[in-house]
């Protein structure tokens, strides 16, 4: 198991997903996402996995940037918005090789294990 966590600092979600793996010794890599982003290739992986852009976009975000992107239609440019700030991404993006979630989800985690 190669698992990747994809998390901001303050977001609680991204916490729970640390102790979840460090409660059961799974080991993990942490990447501070509004730091460090994911890189292109990482990126087009996790849309595939999590089934499109909309599912990795934060909708609750009091960000501005998402109210326009409501009423948006281009995938590709959302696609764009939300690779150029990472910000603007639902967190934790959790790993492992092909698989990915977005958000907090010991359900299917477990079933990786």
């Amino acid at each position: 198991m190669n698992i990747q966590i994809f998390g901001k600092s303050k977001c609680f979600d991204s916490k729970k997903a640390e102790r979840y793996f460090k409660e059961r010794r799974i080991k993990y890599q942490y990447i501070d996402l509004t730091r460090y982003g994911l890189s292109p290739k990482e990126f087009d992986a996790v849309l595939r996995a999590v089934g499109g852009v909309d599912n990795l976009i934060d909708w609750d975000c009091k960000d501005e940037r998402i109210t326009l992107m409501r009423y948006m239609e281009d995938k590709t440019a959302k696609e764009d918005k939300i690779f150029d700030d990472p910000k603007l991404m639902k967190s934790p993006i959790v790993r492992n090789g092909k698989q990915a979630t977005v958000g907090y989800c010991p359900e299917i985690w477990a079933n990786w294990e």
